[in-house]
């Protein structure tokens, strides 16, 4: 997993979204978002880093809510953990799973986007 900050994570998806608006598809993106204190956090990242080996090398990227206030407001994140998706296609809104119940219902979401 990547690690992004706010800046870059911002300037990513503000691209995607520049790139849809023209029509063009970008490479999906989804951010594993969360908080270090957060147990629960803890487990799914574990079930991440089983899914990230099965899935396309810089699709997947981390980020600290606490340090992200401004994606949290703009996506309307509500609870950590949670998987924000962007397919990269144009026209497609972003994605957000909170619910990570085991390694294959993870994968699948993110086979699901990048697909």
């Amino acid at each position: 997993m990547i690690t992004v900050t706010e800046r870059e994570l911002i300037e990513r998806l503000d691209w995607q979204q520049r790139l849809a608006q023209r029509d063009k598809q970008t490479s999906p993106m989804v951010v594993f978002l969360y908080t270090p204190l957060c147990g629960t956090c803890g487990a799914a990242r574990k079930m991440l880093d089983v899914t990230e080996r099965l899935i396309p090398e810089g699709v997947l990227l981390e980020a600290d809510v606490n340090f992200c206030p401004t994606v949290v407001q703009r996506y309307q994140i509500r609870s950590v953990p949670a998987l924000l998706a962007m397919s990269g296609k144009a026209g497609e809104p972003p994605r957000v799973l909170y619910r990570m119940g085991s390694v294959q219902d993870t994968l699948n979401f993110i086979r699901d986007v990048i697909q």
